[in-house]
């Protein structure tokens, strides 16, 4: 790497830097999140009401886990490549991305595969057996379909990841974008046009991932040509994409770099996709008469909170290959600077949705349609979950951005333990207790008590690490 492509992420001003990174980031994550809100407006304003809503957000764990292997392989190769590049490793940045397409293409025909062979016993895993038999046929028929598409999706959100560490953000975003818009444009003539409800809603999803896989493969594919920096999204396309026969080769040792840096993308995602399971089982057992609509509430509740998550995390994953680069080449007070930026933008994100949530939950929860069993209940609920559950959305997204800090700066353990805390240490039991002593309205607050101990544990393990930085970065202006 010469020495401008160097001055770019060491020099350049974090105010002017992050935004670059940051902004195509949170677009492409947020698109990623409306894949399933889309999907769910539709359902809910079919004839498949709450029971298509419920049927999808069963479905939705599985989903989880295929975005948490593509998260895995793609998060930490993205981690590897930008502390290599700025350790002046080449060799190791491109054996980080053949190892990683690799690896995406193999995990997204396992997990297609392994939905179609065991489609009733995946299900029931999920809590199925809890809801109604229109809700489970409607699982039935999303996740079979669902599955023929794992391997465009596993892939497409794998390299996303890939291309946006390589310095082409907006191109990743645009491969996105491209598969969400069309798979926007489907839904209404495959759920209503052709009258396939669900399972027209699902092939409207699998043809916007393929859209999406085409842009990212044809990015390494056609590689594009190394840019000045004056005119670069960039410099960092100049060497990543040229990849040889060799880049594919299996490598253990960076493999396995590769997926601990990656460990804390892959556990945040495991951890909402046990949340999610947790809670549906647990509304699927004291809901009685009420359990799909209740769990049609949650489940439009989940997706929604995505979509703030989407925001924070695509801030913090926007700062990452500045954060990784500068720390690769021991700049920690550009460590610092950015941290503090992303921070700061977490906080305005956090407020904004605790304002929404708080205030105005009765015209997001209209939006996806009244079609339930009982509509009074449904309505209420549904308000409820918004108020409460979503109670501590601001915490939660300072925790969600320190997880992705943690990462790149090599941390990948007390990043694992910052994912773990919230969604499975903090959630699960304090779900399944509330939940059982005193209901539906109970389990609501496990939302806010849980994210109110997750920020303390992150408040904690953040500092100790901001000191570490401060003092080594002290040391070296000294020296």
């Amino acid at each position: 790497m010469n020495k401008g492509e160097n001055s770019y992420l060491l020099n350049a001003p974090i105010k002017k830097l992050l935004p670059k990174f940051a902004i195509p980031c949170v677009l492409s994550l947020l698109v990623g999140a409306l894949y399933n809100i889309v999907d769910q407006i539709f359902i809910g304003n079919s004839s498949a009401g709450t029971a298509g809503i419920m049927a999808t957000t069963l479905v939705f764990p599985f989903v989880t886990l295929a975005l948490a292997l593509a998260l895995l392989a793609g998060d930490g190769a993205a981690a590897l490549y930008s502390i290599s590049l700025g350790a002046k490793d080449a060799k190791t940045a491109k054996k980080s991305i053949g190892n990683t397409i690799i690896t995406l293409i193999v995990a997204g025909i396992a997990l297609g595969i392994m939905a179609l062979l065991f489609t009733t016993p995946i299900l029931n895993f999920l809590g199925a057996h809890g809801y109604s038999p229109e809700c489970q046929e409607y699982a039935k028929q999303y996740l079979q379909i669902i599955a023929l598409g794992m391997p465009f999706y596993v892939f497409s959100c794998g390299a996303a990841s890939l291309i946006r560490a390589s310095g082409a953000p907006a191109y990743s975003m645009i491969s996105t974008v491209s598969g969400a818009i069309t798979n926007l444009v489907f839904d209404p003539i495959m759920i209503f046009g052709f009258g396939l409800g669900v399972r027209g809603a699902a092939i409207a999803t699998i043809v916007g991932q393929i859209i999406s896989a085409i842009l990212c493969a044809f990015y390494f594919i056609r590689p594009p040509h190394a840019k000045k920096i004056s005119g670069a999204e960039s410099p960092l396309t100049s060497e990543l994409v040229k990849l040889r026969r060799d880049s594919f080769a299996f490598d253990k040792a960076v493999f396995t770099k590769s997926a601990k840096l990656g460990i804390s993308s892959f556990v945040t995602q495991i951890a909402i996709a046990i949340i999610t399971i947790v809670a549906n089982i647990v509304v699927g057992k004291i809901g009685a008469e009420h359990a799909t609509d209740a769990g049609g509430a949650l489940g439009i509740v989940f997706k929604v909170f995505a979509i703030i998550i989407s925001f924070c995390i695509g801030i913090a994953v926007g700062g990452q290959p500045i954060i990784g680069f500068n720390y690769g080449a021991k700049r920690n007070d550009r460590v610092l600077e950015t941290f503090r930026y992303v921070t700061l933008a977490n906080i305005v994100v956090g407020l904004i949705g605790m304002a929404l949530f708080e205030f105005l939950p009765n015209p997001i929860v209209k939006l996806f349609g009244g079609n339930a069993t009982d509509p009074v209940f449904y309505q209420a609920f549904a308000v409820r979950s918004f108020r409460i559950y979503l109670g501590g959305i601001l915490f939660c997204c300072i925790q969600k951005a320190s997880c992705i800090f943690l990462q790149s700066i090599n941390r990948p353990y007390h990043s694992m333990l910052l994912s773990l805390a919230r969604d499975v240490i903090m959630l699960v039991p304090t779900v399944c207790i509330f939940g059982h002593l005193w209901g539906l309205n109970g389990m609501l607050w496990a939302g806010p008590v849980s994210d109110c101990c997750a920020f303390v544990v992150t408040v904690i393990i953040v500092s100790r690490e901001r000191k570490k930085l401060k003092k080594t970065s002290t040391q070296k202006s000294k020296a």
